[in-house]
């Protein structure tokens, strides 16, 4: 009887280390809106948190760059397609996301609550950073997707 409780605390253990694991940031890949511009902003990751993605819940997007430049303020355009449509974009002021004046390493970090009816699928995220005279200082995009359930929900309900 001690045996079969103690395969069970360790099955246990196990699943509730995996669904920390599966609800954990990620980092993804991007690209350069221009592969070949020279941008005064340079990106190095984007972490996306939680991951998956989920209608209905609040998703943070946080983005690790670096300038040579004393950035004092700018906006961020953000636009996002869900396969080809456009359907959301958003300027965000760049000193909300991030403490100005920034130079050298700093993190962009946004949140969004994304609304319940959310499609699931694959959605592709464009962000230019302009400075306060409309300079562009950095374009990248990168793809995500939306889950209509997250395999941490699907892991506790067969449990």
């Amino acid at each position: 009887m001690a045996m079969a409780a103690m395969k069970l605390f360790i099955t246990l253990l196990f699943l509730l280390c995996l669904v920390s694991s599966l609800t954990s940031a990620k980092s993804t890949d991007f690209d350069y809106c221009n592969k070949k511009a020279n941008y005064d902003v340079k990106v190095s990751q984007i972490d996306i948190t939680p991951y998956p993605i989920k209608g209905g819940r609040t998703t943070t997007f946080s983005i690790t760059a670096e300038t040579g430049r004393n950035l004092t303020g700018g906006k961020l355009e953000i636009d996002v397609k869900y396969f080809f449509l456009n359907v959301h974009h958003e300027d965000i002021d760049l000193c909300k996301e991030t403490s100005c004046p920034a130079s050298g390493d700093f993190v962009i970090s946004h949140s969004q609550e994304l609304p319940g009816f959310t499609p699931p699928g694959s959605y592709t995220l464009t962000m230019k950073m302009v400075d306060e005279k409309n300079k562009q200082l950095s374009c990248i995009t990168f793809s995500f997707s939306i889950s209509l359930f997250d395999e941490s929900e699907a892991l506790s309900a067969s449990i």
